[in-house]
C-alpha cells in the first residue's frame, strides 16, 4: 500500500464544501461522527425549535431509546455554538421525555479554553464534543472525526449502591415466591462451581459477592412475573446468535455496564440455567 499525503482543508473558508455540505454528509452517514453506535437513524434535519432556530441533525438510536441532538459549526467552536447546542438539547428533552437525550457539539476546532467549558457542562449534562477535520487526498475530499469529549459515565455499581444494601425480605416483598425460587436455582448453579460466591441484596439489583467482596459478573433484578438476568460480557455476534437460537427473551443490551439482559419466566429457569451460566 502506497503512502498518500493528505492536506488539511478549512471548510469555513472553502467556497463549495460549506456547513450545508457537512450536514448532508453526516445525515447520509451518521457513523462519520464516531459516536460508537452502529445503527443510527436520521430522525430530522433542520428541525425547527420553539421560539427560534433550527437543530442541524437529530439522530435516533432505537435500540437504546436515545436521541442525539447534533449542532454543527464550521471553524472553531464558540460561546454561541455551545449555548445553542445545550438549548436545543434541552428543548428536545422537555418535549420528548420518554427518550434519553445526548447533546453533540461538532466543530472543525475545539480549543482548550472551550473544551474546559464543555467539560464542566459534561458533569451534569450528557454531552459529546466532536472535532471534525476535512482532508484533501489525491484531489478527493474526506472527513475525519475525533471525539474529544465523551459522555461522563456514573460511578461503578458498587460505589453507586454503597450504603443501600437491603435484605431478602425487601426483594420478596417486591417480587413473588416463584420468581425468588427461580433466582435461588440460578444462584445454586453458580455456587456449584463457585462455592465462595453468594448473593448480595442491594436496593436496585441483587448482585454477587465473593469472600464478602462485590463480584458482580452476573446481576439479577426480580420482578413480579420474571427475573432479569444480566451477565457482564462484551457484546458479540457469536453470543447474539447463541441467545437467539436458544429462544431467550432479551431486553436491549446495556452498553453502559456491558451487560446482556435476559428475561426469564420461573418455569424457564430449569431449562436455561446451564446455558446462562455458560455465558460467563
Amino acid at each position: 500500500m502506497d503512502y498518500v499525503r493528505s492536506r488539511p482543508v478549512s471548510l469555513k473558508a472553502h467556497p463549495t464544501y460549506n456547513e450545508r455540505w457537512l450536514q448532508e454528509q453526516i445525515a447520509s452517514d451518521p457513523t462519520l461522527l464516531g459516536l460508537g453506535v452502529d445503527d443510527l437513524d436520521v430522525k430530522d434535519v433542520e428541525r425547527r425549535q420553539p421560539r427560534a432556530g433550527r437543530l442541524d441533525v437529530l439522530l435516533y438510536d432505537a435500540e437504546n431509546s436515545t436521541r442525539y441532538e447534533v449542532e454543527i459549526q464550521l471553524g472553531p467552536t464558540d460561546e454561541s455554538h455551545i449555548i445553542r447546542t445545550l438549548e436545543y438539547w434541552d428543548n428536545e428533552r422537555r418535549r420528548f421525555p420518554q427518550y434519553e437525550h445526548v447533546a453533540v457539539i461538532v466543530a472543525e476546532e475545539i480549543t482548550g479554553r472551550f473544551l474546559n467549558v464543555i467539560n464542566l457542562f459534561n458533569q451534569a449534562i450528557p454531552l459529546i464534543a466532536v472535532q471534525m477535520s476535512a482532508l484533501e487526498v489525491n484531489g478527493a475530499m474526506t472527513l475525519h472525526a475525533t471525539k474529544v469529549l465523551d459522555v461522563a459515565l456514573p460511578a461503578a455499581e458498587e460505589d453507586d449502591d454503597s450504603g443501600r444494601e437491603t435484605d431478602r425480605n425487601y426483594w420478596e416483598a417486591r417480587s413473588a415466591k416463584p420468581v425468588m425460587k427461580a433466582l435461588d436455582a440460578l444462584a445454586a448453579r453458580l455456587q456449584a462451581d463457585n462455592p465462595h460466591v453468594g448473593l448480595k441484596y442491594n436496593k436496585h439489583y441483587i448482585g454477587l459477592q465473593r469472600h464478602g467482596i462485590a463480584d458482580n459478573f452476573v446481576t439479577f433484578r426480580p420482578r413480579k412475573k420474571h427475573v432479569i438476568v444480566e451477565p457482564k460480557i462484551e457484546r458479540s455476534e457469536t453470543i447474539d446468535s447463541l441467545i437467539e437460537n436458544w429462544g431467550l427473551t432479551t431486553l436491549p443490551y446495556d452498553k453502559r455496564w456491558n451487560r446482556y439482559r435476559l428475561q426469564l419466566e420461573p418455569d424457564e429457569v430449569k431449562d436455561q440455567e446451564v446455558r446462562i451460566y455458560g455465558l460467563r
